[in-house]
């Protein structure tokens, strides 16, 4: 087996990320809550799928691309992910930054689309495209701090999940269904204390449009979860007693046409 090109690896990884917020996202902006008319009476009837249907619909969509893509690169779809396991030397970090900007790609191409479709309807975006947030635009109304303690825990658990569940020893292709359902019950605490966020991407790619301060509150998305996942990184080999430093997830290929090469123009084999 191979490493895949680099090329590919960015693809996927943008795509990825791209389902992740159109499906996550979008879910909370048109389907969270969705009143309609009741027949009889004519009173609002909620027909939404709130913050449960929103979890599961970002664990489904980890789930369904890690299934599709995964074997390409590894289907990190995250920025603090990526960086948590590199820390945990499962990724190497020369790759870091094109992952990093592929995500950021993938991530903002599907928040415009998601501001589209609320302009299209003639609704604001300003304030409705499911940004995170603290204090007054936290759902709970959580301040600062409970979101930055709560963003990195969950976060750090989503990226232990990542490294067990990826193990050469862990049950074979199995890993998407833990790495989606460990998104899900993370979701389920994040979601009423910060909208959830987990994923700087993610909250880049809605603060960037959805203005209320998103964009000024944004560094806590980046800081909380990078914190987290690299507490994640630093720890999983001490607390396991398991160092798997020589299993990169950044996925394989047995097509050498789509291989890596080295500096003679050889095809990289995936360690």
């Amino acid at each position: 087996m191979y490493t895949p090109k680099l090329r590919s690896r960015l693809a996927v990884e943008a795509l990825g990320t791209f389902w992740l917020v159109f499906i996550g996202c979008g879910s909370a902006i048109f389907n969270g809550k969705f009143l309609i008319a009741a027949l009889s009476d004519g009173s609002a009837v909620n027909y939404g799928i709130g913050h449960l249907g929103v979890a599961i619909a970002f664990g489904l969509a980890v789930t369904t691309m890690a299934y599709a893509v995964g074997h390409v690169s590894g289907a990190h779809f995250n920025p603090a992910v990526t960086i948590g396991i590199a820390v945990a030397r499962r990724f190497d970090w020369k790759d870091v930054p094109g992952y990093i900007g592929a995500q950021l790609v993938g991530g903002l191409l599907a928040g415009g689309a998601l501001a589209g479709l609320v302009k299209s309807r003639g609704l604001p975006v300003t304030g409705n495209l499911a940004a995170n947030g603290y204090g007054e635009h936290s759902p709970g109304g959580f301040g600062l701090g409970a979101v930055l303690v709560v963003e990195a825990l969950v976060t750090a658990f989503f990226v232990y999940i990542i490294l067990g569940a990826t193990k050469a020893d862990a049950p074979k292709g199995f890993a998407p269904l833990a790495i989606g359902f460990g998104l899900l019950v993370a979701y389920l605490v994040a979601i009423p204390v910060s909208n959830g966020s987990i994923n700087p991407a993610r909250s880049t790619a809605v603060a960037f449009f959805n203005g209320n301060d998103a964009g000024l509150q944004l560094w806590a998305f980046w800081v909380a979860p990078i914190v987290g996942a690299l507490i994640a990184g630093v720890t999983f080999a001490w607390i396991t007693g398991e160092d798997r430093a020589e299993m990169d997830i950044d996925g394989s290929t047995d097509d050498v046409d789509n291989a890596a090469r080295d500096a003679a123009g050889n095809p990289v084999l995936d360690d």
